[in-house]
């Protein structure tokens, strides 16, 4: 018999490591599918062709933040039940039962099903998220030199779950629809589901209720000094898990609606048809797509460092991850520069290629040696709740990016379309309608106000003795008679113009968005009269600025947070307590 692999261990690891592996590779692809749709879905208007909620990208960048925030802060009731009731074998069972209800729910096509479906993966994902986790580290004994590596092993399934999940859930809801996505995202973790079950057979004494073994710490013995110290640091190593989190999740908010509207991201092909643009949410696959090239790569790097005789503490790692990260931005800062060149301008993919590049070094050095770490420091009985609170530290990260993103958003000026549909004929161009009829697909030439289709004209918008004028922004027709601002936009609108004439010659452009009233959708009466339709818009160079000022400073806070890191980092290593020395070479 080979006395290599025995029966507990595969490739060097405990078998059990790679059922967690599967799990956790499919629960990431129905979360990082749900995520990448999430922005794009609350931020399509109530009355598109494939409807989504309709909200501001402002008040989707505030969904993203508290949503994201919920999901990893109920990592800390999710911790508590299996420290104190369950055990986390079972709570992670939990946890994946509810992620499967929560994302069928999810995929029926109804605003209440959307929310009733973003609760259940909410407390799902609190369930199994931390637990799982922790898992991992009990596959390991104490100063086990493997068990980095194992972390590694562990992110890198993760990541090929994202990886898929961009490529295969975007695809699906570009042509299939929004809740398409949602479905086929519920189907991943339905697969994660059934490999939890098959292994269980592989995670015997892993993961049981602390109550039911005698082989570990009893609860009531007090904390050490050491144990103390180690926590300490623990809570400290929190604040910058939310300073690296605040920054990175921008991914699937901010970077997310700006890949949507100001990248170019036609492809040249003629055909496919489906490949002629890349999907919006294709591109959070890059991100993962990298972790599984370099993950390997910079976990050796790391160890070579270390066994070099020079600094290779987790803290360290996460302060120079934090910086790297950071500097990722910088690429954003170019896009944003590149897409204010002209008006209604785009960048190109390649800053979108590189920034993602860096924020994924910069991860591959902080995140995964954090799980480790807490393993490393936590006490035995409140391995799951610190592990929880890692979680909801990453939270706050997220709810800090939801909200930075938040500000880089202007609120729209806003009006109602005031003329008939006539008028709306002078300054538009027929387009494509397909209707379904008699079973049959039907496409033929109209004007889109006769189907409350929704409009989006380019305008210049400039002060004409102190008026607003509208123009279209291709043919130079006059707009102002189509529409009508509300007062509060009209003032404050005036208002900026006036105090920056001076820029590009007095003359601004934005898209202007009419929205035909849900309401009045439904209301077959009134089919195709071209009224009900609502106005915003933002000026492209007021956006832009905001945007690139976005970039800018989180590249400035986040470089110098890890600066600041390693200048206090040998006063953080004494309270450790040499946790981190191993019994082999790192």
């Amino acid at each position: 018999m080979n006395k290599e692999i025995t029966p507990e261990e595969l490739w060097g690891h405990p078998k059990g490591l790679y059922v967690l592996f599967f799990t956790e590779m499919w629960e990431r692809f129905s979360y990082y599918g749900m995520r990448g749709l999430l922005v794009l879905y609350v931020a399509t208007s109530a009355t598109a062709d494939d409807p989504g909620l309709g909200w501001t990208t402002k008040d989707a960048l505030w969904m993203y933040g508290w949503y994201t925030m919920l999901v990893y802060v109920a990592s800390i009731p999710g911790g508590i039940i299996a420290d104190k009731f369950l055990g986390q074998k079972k709570t992670v069972m939990l946890g994946g039962l509810l992620l499967c209800i929560g994302h069928a729910v999810l995929a029926i096509s109804s605003p209440i099903a959307f929310f009733a479906g973003l609760i259940l993966v909410i407390l799902g994902v609190g369930g199994l998220k931390p637990n799982i986790s922790t898992m991992v580290g009990n596959l390991y004994k104490q100063r086990d030199e493997r068990r980095d590596k194992g972390f590694t092993i562990f992110y890198i399934g993760i990541n090929i779950g994202a990886f898929l999940a961009g490529i295969v859930v975007g695809l699906v809801a570009k042509n299939y629809g929004w809740h398409w996505g949602f479905g086929l995202a519920g189907i991943g973790m339905f697969a994660g589901q059934l490999v939890y079950f098959w292994g269980q057979k592989y995670l015997v004494g892993i993961g049981d209720y602390i109550g039911q073994t005698k082989e570990v710490v009893k609860s009531n013995v007090p904390l050490t000094k050491i144990e103390k110290d180690r926590i300490i640091v623990l809570l400290l190593s929190f604040v910058v898990v939310i300073v690296f989190w605040g920054a990175f999740e921008q991914a699937g908010g901010l970077m997310n609606l700006y890949t949507d509207v100001k990248v170019d991201r036609t492809t040249g092909l003629d055909r496919p048809e489906w490949l002629m643009e890349i999907p919006t949410v294709v591109f959070q696959s890059l991100n993962s797509a990298y972790i599984i090239v370099f993950g390997t790569l910079i976990a050796g790097f790391w160890v070579m460092w270390g066994r070099k005789g020079k600094e290779s503490s987790s803290l360290y790692k996460m302060a120079i991850g934090t910086i790297i990260m950071g500097l990722g931005f910088i690429f954003m800062m170019f896009a944003s520069k590149e897409a204010s060149s002209e008006h209604f301008g785009k960048s190109a993919m390649t800053w979108l290629f590189l920034a993602y590049l860096f924020h994924t070094i910069g991860e591959l050095c902080a995140s995964p040696v954090s799980l480790s770490f807490i393993t490393k420091l936590a006490p035995a009985k409140y391995a799951s709740i610190m592990m929880g609170i890692y979680f909801a530290a990453s939270g706050f990260g997220n709810k800090l990016a939801g909200s930075i993103g938040e500000s880089s958003q202007l609120e729209p000026y806003s009006g109602n379309m005031t003329e008939s549909k006539e008028i709306v004929y002078s300054v538009v161009d027929k387009q494509t309608i397909t209707k379904n009829e008699n079973g049959e697909v039907v496409e033929f030439k109209d004007f889109g106000v006769n189907h409350d289709k929704n409009l989006e004209l380019r305008a210049n918008i400039f002060l004409n003795n102190e008026e607003l004028s509208f123009e279209d922004f291709d043919s130079g027709k006059d707009l102002n008679a189509l529409f009508e601002l509300s007062k509060e936009s009209q003032d404050e609108l005036v208002s900026y113009l006036s105090e920056n004439s001076s820029e590009n010659e007095g003359v601004f452009h934005a898209r202007l968005l009419f929205e035909k009233d849900e309401e009045a959708v439904k209301n077959k009466g009134n089919k195709g009269d071209g009224k009900d339709y609502s106005l915003s818009f933002v000026l492209e160079e007021q956006q832009n600025e905001q945007e690139s000022k976005t970039f800018m400073w989180i590249t400035i806070f986040t470089v110098s947070f890890g600066l600041l890191l390693i200048v206090f980092l040998k006063k953080l290593k004494v309270l450790t307590h040499g946790a981190e020395d191993v019994t082999g070479a790192e």
